[in-house]
């Protein structure tokens, strides 16, 4: 008769490892959000966010070492970086889908509440205007850089055409209209703007 051979024990985690929670995380960023539309980064603490989110001081700083980081991984989640740049085949489908996503963004409780607070803080703040700026500007340049390129090589742009001109063109629009008048965003407005991009890059 023979027997089998006892299973190996179940690998255990090493001792005070921290076990960090999904549902927990995602608490404490849905209470950064909040608190931040509530009273800005520059009053924001670590404790009305653990408050906020049913939580003790501790289980925010296992995850991050400071609300700066804390803000930083909540804007870095918001970055459209990545992304490909529309290929629709013309500089005015590129635009227009270009439109269509940043609106898409702006239209984000994070954009309406809390980015324009971020902008001030970080003129103030290096490290924050960094991240920011990676976030919010980054990948929406590289688009326009593949939006203009392409519209070049198909002959509907001149050569030297400026893709920040263009990403200024689009987005000071939208950001104006959206977050800071806030007035909403219909297909309309957002074709019409798209061929005033259109003409201002090809007057």
């Amino acid at each position: 008769m023979t027997t089998e051979p006892d299973p190996a024990p179940a690998r255990r985690a090493p001792a005070g490892a921290a076990v960090l929670r999904e549902d927990v995380t995602e608490a404490i960023r849905a209470a950064v959000l909040e608190e931040l539309a509530a009273v800005g980064f520059a009053r924001m603490s670590i404790e009305a966010v653990a408050r906020r989110a049913g939580v003790g001081k501790t289980a925010v700083y296992r995850r991050w070492k400071s609300k700066l980081h804390l803000v930083l991984d909540l804007v870095a989640a918001f970055a459209v970086d990545g992304l490909p740049a529309p290929a629709t085949g013309s500089l005015y489908g590129d635009v227009r889908a270009l439109l269509e996503v940043m609106s898409h963004l702006l239209s984000h409780p994070v954009a309406s509440a809390v980015i324009p607070d971020l902008l001030v803080e970080a003129a103030r703040n290096p490290e924050l205007a960094d991240a920011v700026r990676g976030a919010l500007l980054e990948g929406e340049r590289r688009m326009a850089e593949g939006i203009v390129s392409e519209a070049v090589a198909r002959g509907e742009l001149a050569a030297g055409t400026d893709p920040s001109r263009a990403l200024d063109l689009a987005i000071g629009p939208l950001y104006w209209r959206q977050v800071v008048v806030r007035e909403p965003v219909a297909g309309p407005y957002l074709d019409e703007l798209a061929r005033s991009v259109v003409a201002g890059l090809t007057a």
